[in-house]
């Protein structure tokens, strides 16, 4: 497997964010553009660098860059679910669409942005995996401008086995997902079909961390999994209180059962109600039925 994982906020700053790696994220940005924007080069504007990561100034954005036609991105990945992400990737997609120009009165400088989110979690109540927004007019469907455009790649939505595999995107997102399946040397041929991809194996695999990105990558990678345990945790208790629901459910269906015999036989109401342990009031209203529907 991977010696590091990917989704690790500081690993993925590493491996998509460096000079060296350009072609890995110049592949991963065309793979979530449609055919007719590929790119062929990309300038970034916060390349990794640890010093800049250390005083904080790599944590409010992940990855900003502009391509060779002057588009400009915003690359988000995050791990850690938030209630308001929604707010967040519109104030970061607002914050690089308005950073490119300093005075306001040079509104035609301003050039298409695109912001890019990759969750560890779901959040958009979409059956897709990857979803696109962009700004059009309600009743005509015509568009509006084409200078906002936002994608939401929801990692835990991606099933997919890798016979499942069809696109670049699903590459990456199994690469993202499943890189604990495999290491530089057993790439699913799936997978391999894409250099980059194989190049950023290659790089997970032999990626040297010193010893404060170490510490760095390895608290990340504890609070990933107390977030995982804590979800998980989530999970079973709400499966227990569903199971206990569902008894309780059963009980009182029994109950309704022996309370219709009972009226049936023509037992008063009192001892209806405690045979069967519901409330008078419900007695009352299952014999009213049972006349109704004589």
């Amino acid at each position: 497997m991977c010696r590091l994982n990917p989704k690790v906020d500081f690993v993925f700053k590493k491996l998509f964010g460096s000079e060296e790696n350009k072609d890995i994220l110049i592949s991963f940005i065309n793979s979530v553009l449609s055919e007719d924007e590929q790119i062929v080069d990309i300038e970034l504007k916060n390349p990794y660098n640890l010093a800049n990561y250390r005083q904080g100034k790599m944590s409010i954005l992940d990855i900003k860059a502009v391509d060779e036609k002057g588009v400009w991105y915003d690359i988000e990945m995050q791990i850690a679910e938030q209630s308001f992400y929604d707010k967040r990737a519109l104030y970061y997609w607002a914050k690089v669409y308005s950073d490119q120009i300093e005075s306001g009165y040079e509104y035609n400088l301003l050039k298409k942005t695109i912001g890019i989110n990759i969750l560890d979690f779901e959040y958009l109540d979409e059956e897709e995996y990857h979803n696109v927004y962009k700004i059009y007019n309600v009743k005509s469907k015509k568009a509006f401008s084409n200078l906002f455009e936002l994608h939401f790649i929801e990692l835990p939505k991606f099933k997919k086995d890798f016979s499942e595999i069809r696109t670049t995107l699903d590459r990456w997102a199994a690469f993202l997902t499943k890189a604990y399946e495999f290491d530089k040397d057993t790439v699913p041929k799936e997978l391999a079909q894409s250099e980059e991809i194989k190049k950023a194996a290659e790089k997970l695999d032999i990626m040297s961390l010193n010893k404060e990105e170490r510490e760095i990558y390895e608290n990340d990678l504890k609070a990933m999994m107390v977030r995982n345990a804590e979800i998980n945790a989530a999970e079973e208790k709400g499966r227990e209180e569903g199971r206990e629901e569902g008894r309780e459910e059963g009980k009182v269906e029994g109950r309704i059962e022996a309370a219709i015999e009972a009226i049936k036989l023509g037992v008063n109401n009192d001892v209806v109600a405690k045979i069967s342990k519901l409330s008078i009031e419900k007695v009352e209203e299952l014999r009213k039925k049972l006349a109704i529907n004589k």
